[in-house]
């Protein structure tokens, strides 16, 4: 399958803006994953909300409201324009803040959910030989739930890469700017003789999905028996 350069340039700029994407939410994403695994406080319900809204929302409602808030007629965009010069709408940084909104969430629930499966008893015995909570977390807790981050990033890169809706209401569909490849499969199929280009992407995106999937698959398997191998070590040097 050869790809036209405009093809590549869709392709090149999907990548750029799902990894970038990605690594906008990793922080964050561990950081609340292990807020809502461990600790209960006031409002964690509507946090969890918050978080999970996007993908609940059809996909140009939050485009919409970033394009409101971090446009240039708008109250942090403007400011963001006028202090630094910076702006976020129609360009490929608003791409990359849009697909992370969008992404976000299924960044969140993997990671989540690695943290609870993770015994609470080993940070307290970190702690009870002298490591502070950061140092336990970097030590016992981040390394256990590598999986769930692992499997979380994954997704996270490849919703990125199919995100639409938002991109499209929040940057607009400007070639070689913001037209990603879904953007670039739906201009295709509207304009003539289009569809042999459209059908290309299409498939390069099941492509692109599936080893994104079959990565997921294969990595967690590996941390997960890396970790259980050292589990096994741990045990057998107890007395």
């Amino acid at each position: 399958m050869t790809l036209t350069p405009e093809e590549w340039q869709a392709l090149g700029l999907s990548a750029r803006v799902a990894l970038w994407s990605t690594v906008l939410c990793l922080p964050l994403g561990i950081g609340l994953s292990w807020l809502l695994a461990r600790r209960e406080f006031p409002g964690k319900f509507l946090l969890d909300v918050l978080i999970q809204l996007p993908m609940v929302l059809p996909p140009v409602v939050p485009g919409y409201f970033l394009l409101l808030l971090l446009g240039t007629q708008g109250p942090v965009g403007g400011w963001l324009q006028e202090q630094f010069g910076i702006v976020l709408a129609f360009t490929w940084k608003g791409a990359v803040l849009a697909s992370a909104v969008m992404a976000f969430p299924l960044m969140v629930q993997p990671v989540r959910l690695a943290f609870r499966m993770i015994d609470t008893r080993l940070d307290q015995a970190a702690t009870t030989l002298g490591a502070p909570p950061w140092r336990a977390f970097l030590t016992v807790s981040l390394p256990l739930a590598l999986p769930g981050i692992i499997a979380g990033s994954v997704l996270c890169f490849s919703r990125s890469l199919g995100e639409f809706g938002a991109t499209m209401a929040f940057v607009g569909n400007i070639p070689g700017e913001t037209r990603t490849l879904p953007l670039a499969i739906y201009s295709f199929t509207h304009v003539p003789n289009g569809e042999a280009a459209a059908m290309r992407l299409a498939c390069l995106s099941i492509g692109l999905a599936v080893l994104a999937l079959l990565a997921t698959h294969l990595i967690s398997r590996r941390a997960e028996r890396l970790l259980g191998y050292r589990d096994a070590q741990a045990a057998h040097a107890q007395p």
